[in-house]
């Protein structure tokens, strides 16, 4: 009897979103986190466009924070395939720093928590938000094994399944485990309109009030794409004990390119 094949995913991004290159990754990464003091982390909200844009809030967070070899890494899904909460459960996302499994009992674990994930590799197939994390992890870490999970969610209730799901399963886990969460923040506002809308979303997120922060993204039309991952981490977070997140940077497209009448947002925040 044949056994099954573990799926493989290809890169979408590299060389487009960060470096093709083993080498070129390595000293991307460390000159965008540098060696700077780490303390221990429950979950973490990381952007994810181009290195260029948001790679240095991105590096400032995790140069900040104890990072393990388990990742449950959250992303929005951009790209409308496959179902609401899309989880890959087995198989290796190939990356041009080697290949990164998918720690599959985790996976399983997460799944028989919840109510609305799903055993899903379409969604995952050509979406960039998780993968952007991974070079950031592989330098930093060296061989890791994550949980990709690709939501289109958007109702608090949904939301909380996935992060109790996870919380369930990370307090089941070997070892320690990081909740990562992909999200950048306004797209395409004014700086100072950016600015503004970002500090409603952030204030929910370092007040740990995940529904307060859909209520914010629905009701002040905020174009937070990451917005239903966020929440899920920080239901996570906070089923597992959370009493504080720090903002640890804030940017925007504009500090890259000097032109300031239509942004994106890009935040890096530590839950603890």
């Amino acid at each position: 009897m044949e056994s099954a094949i573990s799926p493989v995913r290809q890169p979408a991004v590299a060389g487009q979103f960060y470096p093709g290159s083993r080498a070129g990754l390595d000293q991307a990464v460390r000159n965008m986190t540098g060696p700077g003091p780490t303390r221990p982390a429950l979950g973490v909200l990381v952007p994810h466009a181009g290195y260029m844009y948001s790679g240095r809030v991105a590096g400032a967070v995790y140069g900040s924070v104890d990072l393990p070899d388990t990742f449950v890494i959250m992303g929005p899904n951009h790209t409308g395939l496959g179902p609401p909460a899309s989880v890959m459960t087995s198989g290796m996302w190939e990356m041009p720093g080697g290949g990164v499994v998918i720690d599959a009992t985790l996976a399983a674990v997460i799944v028989s928590h919840s109510r609305l994930l799903t055993p899903d590799e379409s969604a995952h197939a050509f979406e960039h938000s998780i993968e952007v994390q991974l070079p950031f992890l592989q330098v930093l870490v060296g061989k890791v094994k994550i949980v990709p999970i690709c939501l289109m969610t958007t109702t608090a209730e949904q939301c909380r399944d996935v992060g109790m799901a996870i919380a369930a399963a990370v307090r089941e886990a070997a070892g320690p485990v990081l909740v990562v969460a992909s999200s950048d923040m306004s797209h395409y506002e004014s700086q100072d309109v950016a600015e503004q809308k970002d500090r409603l979303a952030l204030d929910r997120v370092l007040g740990l009030d995940p529904e307060g922060l859909i209520g914010a993204v629905h009701g002040q039309h905020i174009s937070m794409c990451g917005f239903a991952p966020a929440a899920a981490m920080l239901y996570a977070a906070g089923e597992l004990g959370a009493t504080k997140a720090d903002l640890i940077r804030y940017e925007t497209s504009g500090d890259v390119t000097g032109d300031y009448r239509q942004v994106v947002g890009y935040a890096g925040v530590v839950v603890s």
